[in-house]
């Protein structure tokens, strides 16, 4: 079996989403952080506080870079959220060098889940 492009697996990702949880065609990038560290927390649907969005993008980023060598979990607090530590500063990236790690890092994290076929 061939390994499929980076385009072809973004492609994907962003079916996957379009598919479960009824997003437009091709999300925002912030879209799908939402929604993996929503996964993640494992708090499923609800009302969440502008705080609690925040922490929710954060659990995604950090889960996300993980893999990557930038964080590394940590521990639950007492209401069940997940921590890390940084292990490695982030490089300065551009905006769009940005978009192109966290496309890279949710294709990963698909890939690891094994919701994509690579």
């Amino acid at each position: 079996m061939e390994n499929k492009t980076d385009n072809q697996l973004w492609e994907e990702v962003e079916a996957f989403f379009v598919k479960n949880f009824d997003t437009e065609k091709h999300p925002q990038i912030d879209t799908l952080l939402f929604l993996i560290g929503v996964q993640e927390l494992g708090s499923g649907q609800q009302k969440y506080s502008k705080d609690d969005k925040l922490n929710i993008l954060h659990i995604a980023v950090c889960r996300l870079l993980e893999p990557f060598g930038y964080y590394k979990f940590s521990n639950y607090d007492d209401d069940g959220y997940p921590h890390f530590e940084e292990v490695e500063k982030l490089p300065e990236l551009k905006p769009n060098e940005q978009q192109i790690l966290m496309k890279k890092a949710i294709i990963q994290y698909f890939l690891d889940e094994e919701l994509l076929q690579n």
